[in-house]
């Protein structure tokens, strides 16, 4: 994996578990990322319709989809003017397929994720994901879905 520059544009607080996450990311161990997620967070996944809620959701799907992903690198980050929002670019191949992908994540002012939501594309990698996923986490994740 390619270490990411942390954007200078980004809040302080955002800065530091950005730090925090691509060290997590670079070590292949998200065992700390519970310390930069709200309670609240919202995971939005490339494969389900509604959002997932809590902290719990959000750990349980990237931790399980960083065993998934192979080859794994962060090409480009993009900040939002208030230095809150967070878009990292990435590529990685899950069981031969290359994709392509984003981590669209909204951190509060104390540097806490409340909402990520990951875009992949093209369709053969996603479907590839989605099974590989499917897999691992088909039977506890709807738990945590979203009330509409």
């Amino acid at each position: 994996m390619t270490a990411l520059h942390i954007p200078e544009a980004a809040a302080p607080a955002v800065k530091a578990s950005l730090q925090l996450w691509h060290q997590m990311m670079e070590a292949h161990d998200l065992g700390r990322l519970r310390e930069i997620a709200h309670p609240e967070a919202v995971f939005r996944s490339p494969m389900a319709h509604n959002a997932y809620a809590s902290a719990d959701a959000l750990v349980l799907a990237l931790s399980n989809v960083i065993e998934v992903f192979e080859d794994f690198t962060y090409h480009r980050s993009f900040v939002s003017d208030d230095g809150l929002d967070v878009v990292l670019e990435f590529s990685a191949t899950v069981d031969g397929r290359s994709l392509k992908g984003i981590d669209m994540i909204r951190f509060d002012a104390d540097g806490l994720i409340r909402d990520f939501e990951v875009m992949v594309r093209p369709m053969s990698g996603l479907q590839a994901l989605g099974a590989r996923m499917a897999a691992r986490v088909g039977g506890s994740l709807p738990a945590f879905k979203a009330k509409a």
